[in-house]
């Protein structure tokens, strides 16, 4: 195992069990945690860090991992459908950070983590539109406004939160070199 490759996977070690810890922490605020979409940051953190194989790997197993360990989200359908979400996160974030020009610096963290964000919440209607259609789910409402309840309403403070907290977290861990998503071949 290579010295980047050994990097990449602990840092997507410790980023997976930071997100895997977050619907804890966000239980410690009953009133907004919910909304804060806590476990999202250290996954878009991987991705940016580590590439997109990374990110799409912590991504998916962050959700499965943390319903295994705290019985939060519930496995069936929220971590199951956050773990596609999720894995579109890592590996949007992850491969548009390494596509789009350096140049740009903070636009390129930015636009790299907006297409990331949206592509997510694509993955995510998407994953609930087929479990809907195969009867797995079902839904009281009209199916895009449940949607857009879920994935855009209900958690407009964690979305808020994101946009502020990961570029700052990104370009500054970009200066002390320690980015390890150049936009190489990724392993």
């Amino acid at each position: 195992m290579t010295s980047l490759r050994t990097r990449k996977l602990t840092y997507s070690a410790m980023l997976l069990a930071l997100a895997a810890l977050m619907p804890r922490v966000a239980g410690l605020i009953p009133e907004i945690g919910k909304t804060l979409n806590l476990m999202h940051i250290p996954v878009l953190l991987c991705g940016f860090l580590c590439g997109w194989p990374w990110g799409m790997a912590v991504g998916f197993a962050a959700p499965l991992l943390s319903s295994l360990v705290n019985s939060m989200p519930k496995i069936f359908p929220d971590a199951t459908v956050m773990a596609f979400e999720l894995a579109a996160y890592g590996a949007v974030a992850g491969l548009m950070y390494a596509l789009l020009p350096r140049k740009w610096r903070a636009g390129r963290v930015y636009a790299a983590l907006l297409i990331a964000m949206i592509a997510g919440r694509v993955v995510y209607a998407v994953v609930y539109f087929l479990l809907l259609k195969t009867g797995l789910v079902a839904v009281d409402q009209a199916f895009l406004l449940f949607v857009w309840t879920r994935a855009v309403v209900k958690p407009i403070l964690g979305i808020v939160l994101q946009i502020l907290l990961v570029p700052v977290l990104v370009l500054a861990l970009e200066r002390a070199g320690l980015t390890l998503n150049k936009g190489r071949k990724t392993e």
